[in-house]
């Protein structure tokens, strides 16, 4: 019988310099996978890799066997000394496998959780086990309802709600106070990373035109390329106060980049349109008093990461809501793994045959009251002879431990073709 058995690393267990000496790229993931599946402990195989964790997922009939060469082969493949990482790798099987590759593909295991890449990253690690042929019946069904539960958990908790990253919590108090930031007009100042991610998280809420300002005009212009954009001089900004909602700024600059003088005659002009400040640059680029003014908002670091850490505190209650999903389906998945158990699968189908045959012969002898007892009796018994004769066959075929195939395959054919589990 096949085991379920998962070894790894991940973001708690192992420092980063240990994680991107073991990470895979994908052309590198095609070649293990082909390589794992010819090891004679290994039946199925899938390898999961992100900058947070690196996991082998098998069936196999020896656990042991399976962990001992899943974790050679990470230390020959990538010449690392198994020593350097071998502490850092957890190793799990059983109901703490399945358990586990629920968690993951739930981003309940997260760095950040509800976080929604993690999900994503494993269906792509699914395909290419498919595409390899190194996914068969039991890591098949356990994606698949790792996908389920996924989904399932995001749905009926509030996992994913409330942002947790600083530019997308910026954005989402741009919608609230907008209601809608479709159409909205941003003005980029400055280069930063997280200002960047802003504006792609703006993108995607349908924002509107996008200007940039930067101090070097040419760095503006190449940024203005990337989000399709027009740049403008660091010594427009103040007039373009005036037509732009949302401002997100993040430069090095060691004295305010707007000042609250500048705000209010502008303000006047747009007639109390409301204006949106990100300031998501240290030291601060808005000046903070620009908060007093009416229809202005100005938000720096340190207030997006009192949204973060109160919305952190959120999701993590949800997650003992997802956690008690994923117990309950790590029962469910061990009742089908046991069913596929050859000796569960024989009494099941002898018990579908004669509930069948019984059925049609009360049917039949209901019609033919004129039969006395021992003629009712023989029909009976022909019935169950025939019964036998039929099943004797397919339950040699699924007793043989020679016969060619996998096991755990059959077993799963012979229960959707008789429809034992419905």
């Amino acid at each position: 019988m096949l085991n379920i058995v998962l070894i790894g690393l991940n973001h708690k267990t192992a420092p980063v310099d240990i994680r991107e000496q073991l990470a895979f790229s994908k052309e590198e993931t095609k070649d293990s996978l082909e390589s794992l599946q010819k090891h004679p402990e290994i039946n199925e195989v899938l390898l999961i890799s992100t900058c947070n964790r690196v996991e082998i997922l098998m069936a196999a009939e020896n656990i042991s066997g399976a962990v001992e060469a899943a974790s050679a082969f990470l230390s020959d493949i990538k010449k690392i000394n198994i020593n350097t990482f071998k502490e850092s790798l957890y190793k799990y099987s059983g109901d703490n496998a399945v358990r586990h590759i629920f968690r993951v593909a739930s981003s309940l295991d997260s760095m950040v959780v509800g976080e929604p890449q993690i999900l994503g990253q494993i269906k792509e690690a699914y395909q290419l086990a498919t595409s390899k042929k190194t996914s068969g019946v039991i890591l098949n069904r356990l994606l698949h309802k790792a996908f389920f539960i996924s989904k399932r958990i995001r749905n009926d908790t509030g996992i994913g709600d409330n942002a947790v990253s600083i530019s997308y919590a910026a954005i989402e108090l741009g919608r609230k106070i907008f209601g809608s930031l479709e159409g909205k007009k941003i003005l980029l100042i400055g280069a930063g990373e997280m200002a960047e991610i802003a504006v792609e998280h703006l993108i995607t809420n349908r924002a509107g035109d996008i200007f940039i300002a930067n101090r070097t005009f040419e760095r503006g212009v190449t940024l203005a390329a990337k989000f399709n954009g027009n740049a403008i001089r660091f010594e427009e900004i103040e007039d373009f106060l005036e037509i732009v909602d949302i401002i997100i700024s993040s430069t090095g600059s060691p004295d305010f980049v707007i000042t609250r003088p500048q705000v209010k005659s502008v303000m006047r002009k747009r007639r109390n349109r409301p204006l949106f400040f990100i300031d998501i640059a240290v030291p601060r680029d808005i000046d903070p008093h620009i908060n007093r003014l009416t229809n202005s908002y100005v938000y720096d670091v340190d207030d997006l990461k009192g949204v973060i850490e109160e919305n952190i505190e959120k999701r993590n209650k949800e997650a003992v809501k997802g956690n008690r999903i994923v117990d309950e389906a790590v029962i469910r998945f061990r009742q089908w793994f046991e069913n596929l158990d050859v000796v569960p699968t024989i009494v099941d189908l002898r018990k579908k045959m004669d509930t069948i045959a019984n059925a049609e012969v009360e049917k039949t002898l209901h019609t033919l009251n004129h039969l006395p007892k021992n003629d009712r009796n023989a029909i009976h018994k022909m019935t169950n002879a025939l019964v036998n004769k039929i099943l004797h066959d397919p339950t040699l075929y699924l007793k043989n431990n020679q016969f060619h195939g996998n096991r755990a395959s059959c077993i799963d054919i012979t229960r959707k073709l008789f429809k034992l589990d419905d």
